[in-house]
């Protein structure tokens, strides 16, 4: 580099040399000359999305897969506001991500132009790691520490704020990497006093969490399991699991508060590996928050920080337990025929599902029982909406399918959760990404319907109005069609697997308006 470097310019090549190659944008006037800058050096690819929550939910799924980050680029406070749905979603999955967020001039600010206001207020709290860089010479070093933030265990959003003359200044620096946290070791009396615990115990289960699932640690988790005979089950939400054959046929504690209850009440030993446990999603009035039973002992072997996998392998090693015998998880079921429900929606996936898939999942009430019977599918990766933020889905298969490098990406969609972020199909088209979403058409916020019953209301008409999605009806073929993405409906089973079959074979996205 011969030629004084801009701050925009310093950023890009900071960002390049920390091994960020990939960046999801929808950026406005303040944020023009770092795309400008992308523009003259090679090394990012720059992806756009129509809105800004598209944007950081497929920042979320590209890193849940990869474990690195992608850069958001996210026009001031107004456009950071738009994205802060998919962040918490993005926060509890454990994804890094770096959010640059352009602002006003520093010297403009003065006179509160239209857009002023103050991102780093909605910043804090929506990311771990967050920094105003208002002078040139400091771009690349605060772009440097903000990808090491991301990096740190285990896995954080860092939000880098740019006042556009901080961009167009000349006098920028190119920062070298810095090296993240590295993922904390299992700790000797958190293994003796869980081993203890199991050896001791009448009942025992072993709960599972972030770093936790995937197919070597399910494995350490079944030694302990075939030496002690506790049960193993997965925290309800996840951001990342591996599934499949030749993997364990792990259930999930159930998202409803009385059945999550029941599951857990006669354990009176707790040992918690990647989780903080069985909380409920929601309080409900007279039930408790902790869904495992009252008097059980709860032991940690490894926090959401440590290194799970080795927590679990060396609980094992303590345990003295063999390496055992990798349980089938039965036959390959058939095509299920007739009408759609999920326990056999999920046995459609077990029969079709190309080997290494990637499942983003936000079918939200009709999921119900599709994952225990989607367990004999081929091996694939399996991807949840972890902060409760609909929206999620259609983002996070996009962002995955970025990262997955051709890996076929089925987005299980909900009907109302799907209008959050649409505009993801657009991106997918222009992409020619290899997405399969399967719009799961209900007509109603159903999951709110089931809600009303759980917290104890009494909706009459005016309230179980508002959840009626069919007045009018929304023509999902129609919409994917004006986004570029080919689309069609099926009202049975074999005709949605019909259609799955026919778009796995394609090299781009194709959605199916599954009516139930």
């Amino acid at each position: 580099m011969t030629k004084e470097l801009n701050g925009a310019e310093s950023l890009v090549h900071t960002l390049i040399g920390c091994g960020v190659d990939t960046c999801f944008a929808n950026p406005g006037t303040s944020e023009m000359h770092f795309v400008a800058a992308l523009d003259r050096i090679p090394g990012i690819r720059c992806i756009p999305g129509l809105e800004e929550n598209v944007v950081t939910g497929m920042a979320d799924g590209y890193g849940r897969i990869l474990r690195k980050p992608a850069v958001t680029l996210l026009h001031c406070a107004s456009g950071y506001a738009n994205g802060i749905s998919n962040l918490l979603n993005a926060r509890k999955a454990q994804s890094p991500i770096v959010n640059l967020v352009g602002d006003s001039a520093t010297y403009h600010v003065k006179y509160d132009p239209p857009l002023a206001a103050d991102p780093e207020i909605l910043a804090r709290g929506s990311a771990h790691w967050v920094r105003v860089s208002n002078q040139v010479e400091r771009v690349g070093a605060d772009a440097a520490a903000a990808v090491q933030a991301a990096m740190n265990p285990p896995g954080q959003i860092a939000t880098l704020i740019v006042p556009s003359d901080a961009s167009w200044n000349s006098g920028g620096i190119v920062a070298s990497p810095l090296v993240a946290q590295q993922q904390g070791t299992p700790d000797p009396t958190q293994i003796d006093v869980s081993a203890r615990a199991l050896r001791n115990s009448r009942k025992a289960v072993l709960i599972i969490g972030a770093g936790g699932l995937t197919a070597e640690s399910q494995m350490q988790a079944q030694r302990i399991s075939a030496a002690t005979g506790c049960a193993i089950v997965a925290q309800s939400i996840n951001g990342f699991t591996q599934r499949g054959r030749g993997r364990l046929a792990l259930e999930r504690i159930p998202y409803v508060a009385d059945e999550a209850i029941a599951m857990l009440k006669d354990f009176d030993t707790i040992i918690l590996a990647g989780t903080k446990g069985a909380v409920g999603f929601f309080a409900y009035p007279g039930k408790p928050s902790m869904h495992h039973a009252p008097d059980a002992q709860v032991h940690v072997l490894a926090r959401v920080e440590q290194n799970v996998e080795l927590a679990l392998q060396a609980l094992a090693e303590a345990l003295h337990a063999p390496k055992p015998a990798v349980r089938d998880a039965g036959p390959k079921p058939g095509i299920p025929k007739g009408v759609p429900n999920s326990e056999a929606f999920g046995q459609l996936l077990a029969a079709i599902m190309p080997e290494d898939a990637i499942v983003a999942d936000e079918s939200v009430t009709f999921g119900a029982r599709m994952w225990t019977s989607s367990h004999a599918a081929a091996p694939h990766d399996w991807l949840m909406v972890t902060g409760g933020s609909i929206g999620y889905g259609m983002p996070c298969a996009t962002g995955a399918a970025v990262a997955g490098k051709g890996r076929r990406i089925i987005n299980l969609e909900a009907d109302g959760s799907s209008m959050y972020t649409f505009q993801s199909l657009w991106t997918q088209a222009r992409e020619r990404l290899p997405v399969t979403t399967v719009i799961i058409n209900n007509g109603k916020y159903q999951i709110l319907i089931g809600e009303y019953s759980n917290v104890g209301a009494n909706p009459g008409p005016t309230a179980m109005n508002m959840l009626d999605l069919g007045n009018p009806g929304i023509n999902f073929v129609g919409l994917a069609n004006s986004l570029g993405v080919e689309a069609a409906r099926a009202t049975t089973l074999e005709g949605c697997a019909d259609l799955m079959q026919q778009s796995f074979k394609q090299t781009g996205p194709f959605l199916i308006e599954l009516m139930v």
